[in-house]
């Protein structure tokens, strides 16, 4: 007899560089927390309900709480179109993003998360240490979901 897992595993990775004046200053390669809203999308979406359960959003945010699978909010949050899609491999779809100079400018970055058209928090990750954001500082960087 063969026991299936209750859950899917599902993990992400969160890929971040730091610019400041348009030099790199940091580059972050860390994985996430997939959260329980995103199991909730992903079956709504094989069912055929495909309104709004798209992740379209990358959002910032100042809370530094080690994320939890039941965590439905990003604090303090600024969020943004993510600016594209591809899927580099079997199993998996990468979103890219980008925080421009001139966006969320006197944010100490201690959050970042995946939404969803419906704002559903699909994938949080957060840091230690703030990202100080400034006028000269940008972000760009991918968050890839393996399925």
């Amino acid at each position: 007899m063969v026991k299936l897992a209750e859950e899917i595993p599902m993990k992400g990775i969160f890929v971040a560089r730091v610019y400041r004046s348009g030099k790199l200053v940091e580059e972050i390669r860390e994985s996430n927390l997939i959260l329980n809203g995103a199991r909730s999308q992903m079956a709504h979406l094989i069912a055929g309900e495909f309104t709004n359960r798209n992740v379209n959003r990358i959002a910032f945010g100042t809370s530094r709480t080690d994320p939890d699978p039941a965590d439905t909010i990003i604090t303090n949050q600024f969020a943004k179109p993510i600016k594209g899609f591809s899927f580099p491999e079997s199993g998996r779809v990468q979103f890219d993003w980008e925080l421009l100079i001139s966006e969320n400018n006197g944010m100490a970055i201690l959050e970042f998360g995946l939404l969803t058209a419906d704002g559903t928090l699909f994938a949080r990750r957060t840091r230690t240490n703030p990202i100080f954001k400034e006028s000269d500082i940008s972000i760009e960087g991918s968050w890839t979901i393996i399925f």
